[in-house]
């Protein structure tokens, strides 16, 4: 059996009293909900979130001397972005009805509804869950949406073993009280799906003290989780749901025939920190083991009521599994992890290297149909000007009845496409504004992301989705002008250093310390495999041509063949950039690459006039700069000595 649990020795924070007194999340929000106010309470509000609403105000409204605006925002719970016809249509009516006239993919694939009043609530969430969909466990300190690739591929068994998990982990880990139907549908339970039988009995197996056996949640029991809880299923390569983020993620192992086996299994991710407080920190997931598929849910309990048990409770701070894997290491954890699940686990099994992808634009699902990836810049799914996408994709549901998947990118994925249909669901997007082709669309927005910020977000301190487009702009003109033209990279911003739009994975992150200002942090890879590190630690936005000129220009001048921006900044490293940038003179870059001349403070070395003039042409021919052929040549023979 397992020890005493960490939590009953210790000093527990306000929020854990808050859940414990809670009714198993009735009250104090059941009787507030009644009342006729604009807003909840405090209690109310920490209770609200396991719901799938936070409390906000739009403080663009704000006006000294009066009440707060105050709206509520509602997300969806849509394992592996899974929005069937019915329920897009739905959203896209509420959106209208009770909120602000747009609908927000999150980068856990659901949908946010932003600008619902007090009043409207119950109505909203009721015609969400009376319409195939739910909003139960998609906030609070409990397991979050379960992500998978959003691909649906018919021809590929593992991709739609990848959905079959996360639906399953989705329902294993939900929340059992009836609360949530008692509030919101007067008592009525709305079932949208027959749970798998193998999850039904797996929640109620009772292996070292996994479960609660005499509980209303027999997982979570009074107090659920420390802190929220994120898990994704993917499959081996495919890393569209950024795995090293989440909690635990689920890899996908097939036999050659095809047939599912069991899983990979990483803990310990997740990018949540706070300023100034360098004992919290964004973490990537580590490997601890391979389960059969037998297996798997009992594990993911195991793992569950080892963060359960033993995340900390006395401070909100550091109460995410992440932190339980940093003190105490791998080793120690997955030694509990085996103790409550009974057995031992396997080796982790050799994996491919991970690849990012969007599944934009037109593909074959392998069983005749096709499926469309559409770009959603920032995720907002709006009417604006000649941009008409929230008619546009009203349009084509309606007409085609056709199910949706969101991905973790914050796109929409169009599919069970004939192809038949191609054509006329080409015309209303195009007629609407909308592109279809990726290849027309900027790869600094393609493959950027930023989270809603002001002004509905509460913990929000600068500018992010009103922010990052003006940013890209910028980026792309310095690009340009320094003869970067062709150059992409992963950019994502934040407007606090929470990391919803996952800044830390990113090759060039912003994330909010103050109204326009922002640390800036260098380094993660084009396929999300590496955490970033803090470059600058306050840049103001109007100061961004400056400070980046001279990064990209030594980029530039001494990125290898196919080195992307945050594999050049890694291996370079901080130092190196912040010299150059010491050094260098705002507007020089023309003269220089005029004269070719090299910096006063950089070496030289001196060649025969003959070789000067084959490494010029050869400079040319290539389209590279001296002196990065000539470090490139002198590395291979060095190399080899």
């Amino acid at each position: 059996m397992v020890n005493t649990p960490v939590s009953s020795t210790q000093k527990l924070s306000k929020v854990e009293g808050i859940k414990e007194r809670s009714n198993f999340l009735r009250e104090p929000l059941a009787t507030q909900l009644l009342e006729d106010t604009t807003h909840f309470g405090e209690d109310a509000v920490q209770i609200l979130k396991f719901h799938g609403s936070y409390q906000q105000d739009n403080r663009d409204n704000r006006v000294k001397g009066q009440e707060k605006d105050y709206q509520f925002m509602l997300r969806t719970r849509s394992p592996g972005g899974f929005i069937p016809a019915r329920l897009y249509l739905t959203l896209d009516r509420l959106a209208d009805e009770y909120g602000n006239h747009t609908l927000r993919v999150t980068t856990r694939q659901g949908f946010q509804l932003h600008g619902i009043l007090k009043k409207n609530l119950k109505a909203a969430l009721s015609a969400i869950v009376r319409n195939m969909g739910s909003t139960l466990g998609a906030c609070g300190d409990l397991n979050r949406n379960v992500m998978a690739p959003p691909a649906p591929y018919k021809n590929r068994p593992e991709y739609q073993y990848a959905w079959e998990y996360a639906n399953n982990v989705a329902d294993l880990l939900a929340p059992q009280t009836g609360a949530y139907y008692e509030i919101w549908l007067d008592g009525e339970k709305v079932i949208s799906a027959e749970e798998a039988p193998e999850v039904k009995a797996a929640r109620g197996r009772n292996v070292n003290g996994t479960i609660f056996p005499d509980k209303e949640e027999p997982i979570y029991g009074d107090r659920y989780m420390p802190r929220k809880f994120k898990c994704c299923v993917t499959v081996p390569g495919d890393n569209s749901v950024d795995l090293y983020t989440n909690d635990v993620c689920l890899v996908v192992i097939t036999n050659r025939k095809g047939e599912l086996e069991g899983f990979n299994v990483l803990a310990g991710g997740g990018l949540g920190r706070t300023h100034n407080k360098e004992e919290t920190f964004p973490r990537m997931a580590d490997p601890i083991g391979y389960v059969d598929k037998e297996d798997v849910y009992d594990l993911m309990k195991a793992i569950v009521a080892t963060q359960r048990d033993y995340g900390d409770r006395a401070n909100r701070r550091h109460a995410r599994m992440k932190y339980l894997l940093h003190d105490w290491g791998v080793e120690k954890f997955r030694a509990k992890v085996e103790e409550y699940f009974g057995k031992k686990l396997a080796p982790f099994k050799p994996l491919p290297n991970w690849k990012y992808q969007d599944y934009l634009g037109w593909h074959e699902q392998g069983d005749g149909k096709l499926f469309l990836g559409i770009s959603v810049e920032n995720g907002r799914i709006k009417d604006e000007g000649s941009f008409q996408l929230k008619t546009a994709l009203r349009k084509i549901v309606e007409q085609f009845n056709l199910p949706i998947r969101l991905t973790p990118n914050h796109n929409v994925i169009l599919y069970e496409i004939e192809p038949s249909q191609k054509s006329a669901i080409e015309d209303t997007l195009h007629q609407h504004g909308i592109i279809t082709d990726p290849k027309e669309i900027d790869p600094l927005v393609r493959y950027s992301m930023a989270c809603p910020a002001l002004p509905t977000c509460g913990l929000a301190i600068a500018e992010s989705e009103r922010a990052l487009p003006g940013a890209i702009d910028r980026i792309r003109a310095l690009l340009d002008k320094l003869g970067l033209a062709k150059e992409h990279f992963v950019i994502r911003m934040t407007g606090c250093p929470n990391g919803c739009a996952r800044p830390y994975m990113a090759e060039l992150g912003f994330v909010g310390i103050a109204p326009d200002v922002y640390q800036v942090w260098l380094g993660g890879t084009p396929d999300q495999t590496r955490l970033a590190q803090a470059y600058e630690d306050k840049l103001h936005i109007s100061n961004l041509e400056g400070f980046f000129e001279p990064i990209f220009v030594y980029f530039k001048q001494n990125k290898r063949s196919k080195e992307s921006f945050g594999e050049f900044c890694h291996r370079v490293g901080f130092e190196a950039l912040r010299e150059f940038s010491a050094s260098y003179e705002l507007g020089s870059y023309a003269k220089l690459s005029k004269s070719r001349r090299i910096r006063k403070n950089q070496n030289r070395v001196s060649v025969r006039d003959e070789l000067f003039a084959r490494l010029k042409e050869a400079s040319i021919k290539q389209e590279k700069p001296m002196n990065q052929i000539v470090a490139e040549a002198l590395e291979a023979y060095l190399g080899d000595r």
